[in-house]
């Protein structure tokens, strides 16, 4: 039977741990419990001085579960010495679509936390998710270290972390698109605070779906991050990330210059590659290296390098 001392143990244990590499690496945002033990399906993560608990459910919480949780804060509250305010419940019932991004809050409370190179500006209160997507950290390196000197295009960009990492990488031109007002603004927060000029940049406010199918720019460079689903109000059509890579792959791959390289990452935890897009380029499956060492879910994301068929 789990209780109080044994999830602080725990947490105690991974926060040591953890707390040291993330110095060692330059982070002040990392993971330090995902669901290690069964009666605890709660996700922790830091953010400099707070705490972020997910609690992770299908349905209503029961009595036991009720006391667990009870459990998990008092005990993150005890190992990292932080006050009840500096600690924020997130309630993650299963999704659908457009819901995942709406509101909980009306705080606009933004702080920021340094990761590598750059410092990325988070709301912990007024949305489900934060505003950096922890388990891309590998990847935005990746983006980092090929962005010198080319253009970049990151679809369904959100508050712009990767594109910014293109930029302080030396990308020649970082165009980022995605449908949100409220995420482009949030963006260009994000570049103002890295000292990046505006100058070379691009911000689109438009679905990248119908981005890709018109625009006629084209990149050396594409990182595409759609949702798994979305019947967003904006867009005409309902998407599915499985259901639909064929087309958006094929526009990508029409807005990338020959030799470029276009990295394809979701996360629907049973995707499959369509045997078509296997046809039409030449795809390698680079997950298990864009998987962050705080993170004990392999199955995070899917990630993939694409690029042109060599001919032969």
């Amino acid at each position: 039977m789990a209780d109080l001392h044994t999830i602080k143990n725990r947490i105690e244990k991974n926060y040591k741990h953890r707390a040291k590499w993330a110095r060692r690496e330059g982070l002040e945002a990392f993971r330090i419990y995902e669901k290690d033990i069964p009666e605890f399906p709660f996700i922790v993560d830091v953010y400099k001085d707070h705490a972020v608990i997910f609690e992770k459910r299908d349905n209503e919480i029961d009595a036991e579960k009720f006391d667990h949780f009870n459990f998990i804060i008092s005990a993150v509250k005890d190992v990292l010495n932080l006050p009840e305010e500096k600690v924020v419940i997130k309630s993650r019932m299963k999704q659908k679509g457009a819901t995942q991004y709406e509101r909980l809050e009306e705080r606009n409370e933004v702080m920021a936390v340094r990761e590598y190179q750059a410092e990325f500006l988070v709301n912990l209160h007024d949305y489900l998710d934060t505003g950096l997507f922890l388990d891309h950290r590998p990847m935005r390196q990746v983006i980092y270290k090929e962005a010198k000197g080319k253009k970049f295009l990151n679809l369904f960009s959100y508050t712009g972390a990767v594109s910014v990492m293109a930029a302080l990488g030396g990308a020649s031109h970082v165009t980022s698109v995605d449908i949100s007002n409220t995420y482009q603004e949030w963006a260009r927060k994000n570049f103002e605070h890295n000292k990046i000029s505006m100058k070379e940049h691009n911000f689109i406010v438009q679905s990248a779906l119908e981005y890709i199918e018109k625009a006629q720019t084209k990149f050396d460079l594409i990182f595409l991050d759609p949702p798994t689903f979305s019947n967003s109000k904006k867009m005409d059509d309902d998407f599915e990330v499985e259901e639909d890579q064929v087309a958006l792959i094929k526009n990508c791959l029409r807005l990338l210059n020959p030799g470029g390289t276009l990295y394809f990452s979701n996360n629907k935890r049973k995707f499959k590659l369509d045997t078509e897009v296997l046809a039409m380029a030449d795809v390698k499956d680079i997950t298990a290296s864009t998987i962050p060492l705080d993170f004990r879910d392999q199955k995070i994301h899917h990630c993939f390098k694409i690029t042109h068929k060599k001919k032969t």
